[in-house]
């Protein structure tokens, strides 16, 4: 059975909305971790807004650290609004839950979701999220969309944590036994 694993870069308050402020604390050792994650996964689970983003920005730097195998790897977008995907991306199409339960009975590799706020949110509440991996940035913004926004609820267990020189903690967190 694969893992859905949610990496989320984070604000000290929670924000994870248009994540600009990463770029003072960007790392090699943040690059090498984003790497390896990138390495052990092999579909990119994605809401809309963050694929469309994304496939605007990500094929025109091929050749750069982390672009070839982003470019290259499937992605699997839930929308009923995206008619035609490119970039290597299929469509959930109907119920997403159900979509995700059968990718994750299948084998392979991990299912990883960077950003989309609302497809993780919509994934927690139906117990589908298998890792949270938060990179939690020493910054404070105030404002934003937040993973665990309103109406949220869960409980986590922490299985790791590692402190970067630049002032990020990868935190790793899985969901809590009932």
């Amino acid at each position: 059975m694969r893992k859905v694993i949610a990496a989320e870069y984070l604000t000290l308050d929670g924000v994870m909305e248009n994540p600009a402020w990463t770029a003072p604390y960007w790392s090699d050792e943040l690059a090498e971790i984003q790497s390896k994650l990138l390495g052990e996964s092999d579909t990119l689970l994605m809401g809309r807004v963050t694929y469309q983003g994304m496939s605007q920005a990500w094929p025109a730097m091929s050749g750069q650290p982390g672009a070839d195998i982003m470019n290259s790897l499937p992605k699997v977008v839930p929308s009923s609004t995206l008619r035609e995907l490119e970039w290597n991306a299929t469509r959930i199409q109907g119920d997403v839950a159900e979509g995700v339960a059968k990718l994750k009975n299948q084998s392979g590799g991990h299912l990883l979701i960077y950003g989309s706020s609302v497809l993780v949110q919509y994934l927690m509440k139906h117990g589908l999220i298998d890792e949270y991996r938060l990179m939690v940035f020493p910054i404070v913004v105030g404002h934003g969309k937040r993973l665990f926004g309103e109406g949220i609820e869960a409980t986590l267990e922490l299985v790791g944590s590692q402190a970067l020189a630049s002032g990020v903690v990868v935190q790793t967190y899985k969901p809590a036994p009932k």
